[in-house]
Parts: C-alpha cells; structure tokens; sequence
C-alpha cells in the first residue's frame, strides 16, 4: 500500500455522490468541506440538523454511516479511497 503524502488525494462516495478530497483528513471534515455544515448530521430525538462541534470525539454531533457501519464519529475516521458514507439525517436512522 502506497503511503499517502502531503497534495494527495482520495475519492470517497459520501451520499452516492463522488468527492475528491485531500488524504489525511478525517470524514467529518471532508463531508463539511463539500455539503453545507447544518447537513451533517439529524439528531435521533427531535431531528434537529446537526454539525460536528468539536472535531475531536466529545460531542458525538459528527455521527455518521462509514461502510455500512452506522453511528460512527466522523471527526475520529481519517479518509481512506473508496470509503462510501452515508450522512444519517433521519431520526429513525440515527438510533
């Protein structure tokens, strides 16, 4: 496996749809990078949107569905090629 350096990038599938995004960055913030910050994320009691916060595993406002696992913290999952996400902005979704 190649090592990543710094300019790299990595494809991932977040929501069906392809972004290039620097390698070395985690989920969350390649997700904010490219969808808009109040769409990251519903919460599981009233379906409030929800964004990450604190970027470093406190918070749990970053939770999303990483290759089919779902209520990861995204801000702890460093980008890998090919990962597929999937934001969980359904309150059904997100127990």
């Amino acid at each position: 496996m190649k090592k990543q350096q710094v300019g790299d990038s990595v494809t991932i599938l977040v929501d069906e749809k392809n972004i290039t995004v620097p390698a070395g960055v985690s989920v969350a913030a390649a997700v904010l990078g490219h969808i808009h910050p109040g769409e990251t994320y519903s919460h599981p009691v009233d379906g409030s949107p929800r964004a990450p916060y604190c970027l470093m595993g406190v918070c749990f406002e970053c939770m999303m569905e990483i290759n089919g696992e779902p209520n990861v913290q995204s801000c702890l999952v460093t980008v890998q090629e090919g990962m597929v996400v999937r934001r969980q902005l359904e309150s059904a979704e997100a127990k």
